[in-house]
């Protein structure tokens, strides 16, 4: 990694330290917004598919979107191994094809809601979305190199580069061997059923069922085995939970559980506050963990001062996949605030309120839907 200078914040000291906060007051930047623009979160309706279409995943790109030729495009499997390995594409789509329904969530969302706020893609609620990934699992090709007795770490390299706080870099994650070798990680070069994305990491990407967004590289061209610690820009300084800049925190892995609200009625254009009609209705959503199965939501209409339980679907995409909820609702004329929460099986669940981190990561306080019930 190259350290150059950081033109977009010249009084900033420390280059390679986290992000900044927001001063008091402080608005969100042009720099948010052109981020805002560029990355997008699911439309909360689209919370209604089991399978988000790939037009309305949430999308974070770190850089810019390589420009790669699928036919030309090869990964290489290398480092502390025995046998390093090249393979092109044809080469995997010929080894054992897995498909696997994924909730992915972006590590960050939620972070524009917190206060103070930390500076950087500014995520309400919308970063997440479920697809099926399909690809060829990981674990047979490390095992295939021949892993060294001594490594620690799997490195994976996507062709994206850039700058971030001063440091330039290829987008580069790290997965301890453990990880690596669990049986659920693919290199996925399908979504939905169809050829990946651009925007989505094509030819090829890692997933990493139950793990924060960070460590599904996009754009994906080396796998490479160490016997030290990873302690790229990603790894070591980007993605960790920190209460100040001196912090060293805690790395980011598997996605806290959640449950989102998918708005009932019809929203107001400019605050997407919702209006309803009195009645007997049916409030929906979509409910997920990273650490263990959902096995329970609780809803609030009144912004938290009580809870009442919701049903939950069974489950149909698998245990990486989200769960759907629902909870029969009457209400009357009147304002309210929607919520819903979610436990899992690891005891975890939703917190009302949100404990402050420097980054703005793994955010999952209950959503607030506002909600006028209006007769016609």
């Amino acid at each position: 990694m190259t350290t150059v200078d950081d033109v977009s914040r010249p009084a900033v000291t420390d280059v390679s330290g986290p992000s900044r906060v927001a001063a008091s007051g402080e608005g969100i930047s042009a720099e948010e917004l052109q981020l805002a623009a560029r990355n997008h979160g699911i439309p909360l309706e689209a919370l209604r598919y089991d399978v988000t279409p790939a037009g309305l995943h949430y999308l974070l790109i770190h850089y810019d979107i390589p420009e790669l030729d699928p036919a030309a495009h090869a990964l290489t499997v290398d480092g502390a191994v025995d046998r390093p390995l090249t393979l092109s594409l044809a080469d995997l789509r010929e080894r054992p094809r897995v498909t696997r329904q994924v909730t992915l969530e972006c590590a960050g969302n939620g972070r524009a809601l917190l206060h103070p706020r930390p500076v950087s893609q500014p995520w309400l609620v919308e970063a997440v979305g479920n697809a099926e990934w399909t690809g060829t699992p990981l674990a047979p090709l490390l095992r295939e190199a021949g892993l060294a007795p001594d490594a620690v770490d799997v490195v994976f390299t996507g062709a994206d580069h850039g700058v971030e706080r001063g440091v330039e870099q290829d987008y580069q994650r790290a997965l301890p061997v453990a990880d690596a070798l669990r049986d659920e990680v693919l290199l996925a070069y399908e979504m939905n059923g169809a050829p990946l994305l651009p925007q989505h990491g094509a030819p090829l990407r890692l997933i990493v069922p139950g793990w924060y967004g960070m460590a599904h590289v996009k754009w994906l061209r080396s796998v490479s085995v160490v016997t030290e610690a990873f302690e790229g820009y990603q790894n070591a300084v980007a993605y960790r939970l920190r209460q100040d800049a001196d912090d060293p925190g805690i790395p980011l892995t598997r996605i806290e559980p959640r449950a989102l609200v998918r708005p009932p009625g019809f929203p107001d254009f400019m605050s997407r506050a919702r209006v309803l009609r009195p009645g007997p209705c049916t409030v929906d959503g979509r409910a997920w963990s990273g650490h263990a199965p959902v096995v329970a939501v609780e809803v609030t209409t009144d912004g938290g001062a009580t809870w009442a339980p919701a049903t939950l679907d069974e489950p149909t995409g698998g245990e990486f996949a989200w769960r759907r909820w629902r909870f029969a609702w009457t209400p009357e004329p009147g304002r309210y605030v929607l919520g819903a929460r979610a436990t899992d099986a690891s005891g975890r669940t939703q917190p009302v309120e949100q404990p402050w981190n420097r980054g703005g990561f793994a955010n999952n306080l209950v959503q607030r839907v506002e909600v006028a019930v209006v007769p016609e």
